[in-house]
């Protein structure tokens, strides 16, 4: 089967296998999109993506959400069966991972060619422009693949970046954008002030639900996002070059050609973010559109986000985890499985062997020096090998009898987090901890644990004997 290419593509597969339930009746911008986002992540962890087909106010427009707002959303977004578990999911993203680079197959013609807006661009005519909460101070993008090049190394392929930021927009032609310095582009825009230079960007909207997930992983500097999709979904991903150099997806529904205008900074904010709170204003960047694509009668795609979990959970969680896995194990080939999915991975949790006393907190501590880990990864909790950081009953058992609080949390002062870490004092600092939940080894010899429980005889056997029965029993 062929990869899919874009998100309306991706509405034909979760249709075929039961995850996207169409709503008919009219629906106004404010509050009904924001407020249906937040629902549907509220009734479980298998929930369809929604399709909004009539909205008051525009003949034409078309909005869908929670597009990656389940497990079975994410593993069909994988060309996975839809009943995976986590953890398989979690184990054949890496496996997918690690077979970078891929190839990509550059063509010249895109379906969001089809239309063309070149004077007197107006976002709020173009796009279905709300409020996702009640507090935003502004209409928000925030699902689109933002494209950008080093000035500094422009022909460069591999240091292109596809990111996933949010645009407040403020006028016609006006968006404010937040690079926090984790960010790759906040690096490209820091290169191109340095000259006096306005940093060229593309702003896509409408791709690929797999893109969505790579632009919105913290992968290395020097790794391609698109060679990263080729390699995810199997086969070379498809894009345009553009005249100006940058490659833009070929599956997008809009793309809004621009320039991230040099050393100017407007307040943007307050927005509610991933971690459940109001991030505030500050002073960011701007965004002026030159040029807007989009195919004819586009599908707008929101992300609706608060308080976990929502939609940004699950398609910020795998994708998190992964190269931390990979980045890690590659100095501690010991690590066994690595969950990072809480709040885009502020909590992590990594089972490991181990190699002699403390090492599990040198591992812990070398998870706060990944990429991801440096404006992420307040709180690292390690345990045994033998417990699963996907099953949290797990997780608390090894907390509740593997941690004695007067050598087993190791605090680290004032190091750095996003911004947007409500915790953080000041802005952008904090304390970071590791729990060390494993099973002490010599030299460390404190507790008793003595010989440990394990399963009476029979126990697998009888495992599949009951899960037949069972499911025997419902049919």
């Amino acid at each position: 089967m062929a990869a899919v290419q874009g998100v309306r593509d991706f509405l034909e597969v979760l249709e075929r296998n039961g995850q996207l339930l169409r709503i008919a009746e009219e629906v106004s911008l404010e509050p009904d999109i924001g407020a249906a986002g937040r629902a549907i992540s509220q009734l479980g962890e298998t929930m369809p993506a929604l399709s909004f087909e009539k909205i008051k106010g525009y003949n034409n427009a078309r909005i869908v959400t929670n597009i990656h707002g389940s497990w079975p959303n994410h593993a069909l977004i994988m060309g996975m069966p839809k009943d995976s578990d986590t953890r398989a999911q979690f184990f054949e993203f890496v496996r997918r991972y690690q077979q970078y680079p891929g190839k990509v197959e550059r063509v010249k013609d895109a379906p969001w060619m089809e239309n063309v807006i070149e004077k007197d661009v107006n976002l709020f005519d173009i796009l279905p422009l709300f409020r996702l909460n009640r507090g935003d101070g502004g209409f928000y993008i925030d699902k689109s693949c933002i494209i950008s090049r080093d000035p500094d190394d422009f022909e460069n392929d591999n240091v292109q970046n596809v990111g996933l930021y949010r645009l407040e927009v403020k006028g016609p032609n006006r968006i404010g954008i937040q690079p926090i310095p984790e960010h790759d582009i906040a690096i490209h825009l820091a290169h191109a002030e340095e000259r006096g230079e306005d940093l060229p960007i593309y702003i896509t909207l409408g791709a690929s639900p797999l893109m969505e997930i790579v632009a919105s992983m913290p992968i290395l500097y020097n790794q391609s996002e698109y060679e990263m999709l080729s390699v995810l979904q199997g086969e070379p991903a498809k894009i345009v070059r553009m005249p100006s150099g940058h490659d833009v997806p070929w599956g997008a529904e809009y793309v809004l050609e621009g320039r991230i205008l040099s050393r100017v900074r407007e307040a943007e904010g307050p927005f509610g973010e991933f971690t459940g709170h109001y991030s505030g204003a500050r002073s960011m960047p701007v965004v002026e559109i030159d040029k807007v694509y989009h195919r004819t009668a586009p599908i707008f795609e929101p992300l609706y986000l608060g308080q976990p979990w929502t939609e940004i959970d699950y398609m910020m969680a795998i994708n998190t985890g992964a190269p931390l896995y990979v980045q890690m194990k590659e100095a501690f080939p010991e690590i066994v499985a690595v969950n990072a999915m809480y709040t885009h991975g502020l909590v992590v949790i990594i089972s490991t062997k181990r190699r002699m006393g403390g090492f599990a907190r040198t591992v812990g501590m070398r998870c706060m020096t990944t990429p991801h880990g440096l404006g992420y990864a307040k709180i690292v909790i390690m345990v045994d090998e033998t417990i699963d950081p996907f099953d949290l009953k797990q997780v608390m058992w090894a907390l509740s009898t593997k941690v004695n609080p007067a050598g087993d949390l190791i605090v680290l002062p004032h190091m750095s987090i996003l911004p947007l870490d409500p915790g953080a004092m000041p802005e952008g600092m904090t304390h970071k901890l590791i729990i060390d939940a494993t099973t002490p080894v010599p030299p460390d010899n404190r507790g008793n644990y003595g010989q440990p429980l394990d399963s009476p005889g029979g126990t697998a056997e009888w495992r599949q004997k009951l899960s037949k029965m069972l499911a025997e029993s419902v049919s």
